[in-house]
């Protein structure tokens, strides 16, 4: 196999581990929009769960445990904003961006009451965080020309919650088409007074979509910190909660289109981390805050372009108020 093929497979397979917190996110925040509710926290929820987990995972050694805690963490993060959005009625934008703001601080401070580290938790064992999975018949279907290397790089040696990531996506879109729940999701975002009319309370179904928005955050936030890294550091986030939501804006709502969109912002992320200190043609080395830009200014021009196109749930960011 040529070293061209060898650079596609492993842009391939860090495109895929770069892709899993965003996908995890994205899909957690269509739960919570298809209900009616702006998920702008899911920057908050991320950094939460990535806290609790390096946190408990590094008391206790284990990584379910650290799963578990991160999980746990980033559902309570959620179940706040339904509190001040769903029973306040309250503005769900300024009520998510305070959340951010505010784990933000907080993770740091506990990790300096905690840890004495600067913010951080102590770097995991190997007990602590989840190790790559090589697949069964890697050995033998490794040598078969192109799909041996597709197998072996792309598919093969990633962490559980990278494959979790990928299970996620036709999961999601089987809750939210084929099931009650996902049609009460549904409808709750488009016409909620149509919804209580049938005897079906909009509150429970909106609360219910934060509590599996902040399980599948959970989920992401607990891979960056234990799975695709060994410890919390401040901000590790580093925005991608607001790129899961351009990607869910940008896939219209909907899980495959959301995944193609999360697999583009990761390419590009994979793509500026190569080009780093690499001389381009006609242009020499270009200076690194430039090259750290791409996924942004990716994002930009994406949602410039097709976010007058995206049609969101109808009911979304609109308090319901029950008529007496």
């Amino acid at each position: 196999m040529s070293d061209s093929g060898l650079l596609l497979a492993l842009l391939a397979a860090a495109t895929a581990r770069g892709a899993t917190p965003l996908v995890l996110a994205a899909l957690g925040g269509l739960f919570a929009e298809r209900s009616g509710i702006v998920d702008i926290g899911l920057e908050g929820k991320m950094l939460a769960s990535a806290f609790a987990a390096a946190a408990t995972a590094a008391v206790t050694g284990s990584a379910w445990a650290g799963l578990a805690a991160g999980i746990a963490a980033a559902v309570v993060v959620g179940l706040v904003h339904g509190f001040a959005c769903i029973t306040h009625h309250g503005n769900q934008v300024v009520s998510g961006m305070a959340l951010n703001i505010t784990i933000s601080g907080l993770t740091v401070v506990l990790g300096y009451a905690w840890f004495h580290e600067g913010g951080q938790t102590p770097l995991l064992g190997p007990g602590a965080r989840f190790a790559p999975i090589e697949l069964p018949g890697v050995s033998a279907l490794g040598a078969i020309p192109g799909l041996g290397l597709i197998y072996r790089e792309v598919l093969s040696g990633h962490n559980l919650l990278v494959y979790i990531a990928a299970v996620a996506v036709p999961a999601v879109a089987w809750i939210v088409y084929r099931t009650r729940f996902g049609l009460r999701l549904r409808a709750v975002g488009e016409s909620p007074g149509a919804v209580d009319t049938a005897g079906i309370s909009v509150s429970a179904v909106r609360y219910r979509a934060l509590a599996v928005s902040g399980v599948l955050c959970g989920l992401s936030g607990a891979y960056l910190s234990i799975a695709h890294n060994a410890s919390f550091i401040r901000d590790m986030s580093a925005g991608k909660g607001y790129l899961a939501l351009a990607a869910l804006i940008f896939g219209q709502w909907r899980p495959a289109p959301t995944l193609a969109a999360c697999l583009l912002f990761a390419f590009a992320d994979v793509v500026q981390a190569r080009l780093q200190g690499t001389p381009l043609p006609l242009v020499g080395v270009v200076p690194v805050q430039i090259i750290q830009a791409i996924p942004y200014v990716l994002t930009v021009l994406l949602l410039a372009g097709f976010v007058g196109r995206a049609v969101a749930p109808r009911a979304i960011g609109v308090p319901y108020l029950k008529e007496r």
